[in-house]
């Protein structure tokens, strides 16, 4: 028997787990399931990201849809379009072989569209707080018949879209049952819990700190302001062939850090709330088909990212709070692959640092600052990285270019790198050549 089958799923929502390869149950989803199939109380399941925390809703969800009835049954609150996208695309790897239609609502995109559809019908509905009450006000969607109110990413939609959500919830029955799910049980949590659920609440809680230490390596290295970026694509170059999220605070961090990769021909893309919905699904289609090999993102634009072959994650600039740390680490190590962790550090933040360390009960291991020595070399291989991805100038006439290949025309390829090599160690590190030639004369002596 499946051990799906076991948690009470019922045979065609395992059929269509068995045909995606999903046969084991997590850990969230062995304690979850059940209890959703078979109990009425509210919910709050409290996992850290990438422990398939979303299955362990939707699985439930679709057993309990009644499939006779074109009422919207299900609302799903998130906080951002990426996880609004994410979740639509898995509900509909199962509501192709079942009567469920379900529609995604979320902002930066015409609203028109999104009204028609409604108008279609659609028992569950995926959406942002912020658009969903632009369609309620717009009367293009009724919330009166909701049985199932799911919260997911509570602890980020809580902290930023709180007044939507709570505007929305006067609008819903009373008697709904509500579900939430969050990586970390911060403050605002907390208050919507005590506030906006039942007194029937029953809790589930995933050993945060064994995932943390089992699948994630979490170091930081300590810079000076003006090593920051040297250290990183020192780190990146290390790891060039490999997927990866690098973390800002600001919109303006994200575009400039983005800026000085590609100058360094980093293949990366900016991802921010400022851009347009389309520019962020090309960017991220990008990453996904492996065209890009990075993304520079702010905290809320990283949310809901969904790709199982990140390797890495970098903090450029500390997070504001571990709940944060936690989200931004879970980015990586998803569906139980290894990950990485480091946090870029300034030595007025080291105090902050062990504050997270106590707070989460995660090890983090301090690496050296590359030498030197390597930064140079390291400095030395991004120019010639930036000489071979130069586009030809076609401006140049053909006569000034042949001018400029007789000039090299008796030298070999090898020769000519060295050549090129030398000129560049002389305008950028002038010391060491000079220092090399004086050591010469001086061994001749």
């Amino acid at each position: 028997m499946n051990k799906f089958e076991q948690l009470g799923v019922s045979k065609k929502i395992v059929g269509i787990l068995n045909d995606q390869k999903i046969t084991i149950p997590t850990e969230i989803q062995i304690k979850t399931i059940p209890f959703l199939l078979n109990q009425t109380d509210d919910f709050v399941g409290i996992a850290k990201t990438g422990t398939g925390k979303t299955i362990s809703f939707l699985v439930p969800m679709l057993d309990l849809i009644d499939i006779t009835s074109n009422e919207t049954q299900v609302v799903i609150l998130v906080p951002t379009r990426e996880l609004c996208q994410q979740i639509q695309s898995v509900i509909q790897l199962f509501t192709n072989d079942l009567d469920i239609v379900s529609v995604m609502l979320y902002g930066g995109v015409p609203i028109k569209p999104q009204i028609k559809e409604l108008s279609q019908g659609a028992q569950i509905i995926v959406a942002t707080p912020g658009r969903l009450l632009d369609l309620v006000e717009k009367k293009a969607v009724d919330l009166s018949q909701i049985d199932c109110l799911i919260l997911d990413e509570a602890d980020e939609m809580l902290t930023s879209l709180k007044d939507d959500f709570i505007e929305l919830d006067t609008l819903l029955p009373k008697n709904k049952r509500t579900w939430l799910f969050t990586a970390t049980m911060s403050s605002e949590v907390k208050n919507i819990i005590h506030n906006y659920m039942s007194n029937k609440i029953t809790e589930v809680e995933i050993d945060m700190e064994t995932l943390g230490n089992t699948f994630i390596e979490h170091r930081y290295v300590v810079v000076d302001p003006i090593q920051k970026l040297e250290v990183l694509t020192h780190f990146l170059n290390e790891r060039e062939r490999e997927k990866g999220i690098i973390f800002c605070r600001t919109k303006a961090a994200v575009n400039k850090l983005a800026k000085n990769l590609a100058i360094n021909k980093f293949s990366s893309g900016a991802l921010h709330g400022s851009l347009s919905q389309p520019i962020r699904d090309r960017i991220m289609d990008q990453f996904r088909d492996g065209n890009i090999s990075l993304l520079v993102a702010t905290d809320l634009a990283a949310r809901g990212i969904d790709v199982k072959d990140i390797s890495f994650v970098v903090h450029y600039h500390l997070p504001d709070t571990e709940e944060v740390y936690v989200h931004r680490s879970g980015r990586t190590a998803r569906a139980g692959a290894n990950g990485y962790s480091l946090i870029i550090l300034q030595k007025e933040e080291l105090k902050e640092m062990a504050e997270f360390q106590l707070v989460l009960g995660v090890n983090f291991e301090e690496l050296s600052k590359p030498s030197k020595e390597s930064v140079d070399e390291n400095n030395t291989f991004l120019w010639a990285k930036r000489i071979l991805k130069t586009k030809p100038n076609q401006e140049l006439s053909v006569d000034f270019k042949n001018r400029i290949r007789a000039v090299f025309q008796n030298i070999s390829k090898d020769e000519l790198i060295e050549k090129l090599l030398s000129n560049q160690l002389l305008q950028s590190k002038p010391e060491i050549i000079l220092n090399s030639n004086t050591d010469k004369k001086k061994k001749k002596r």
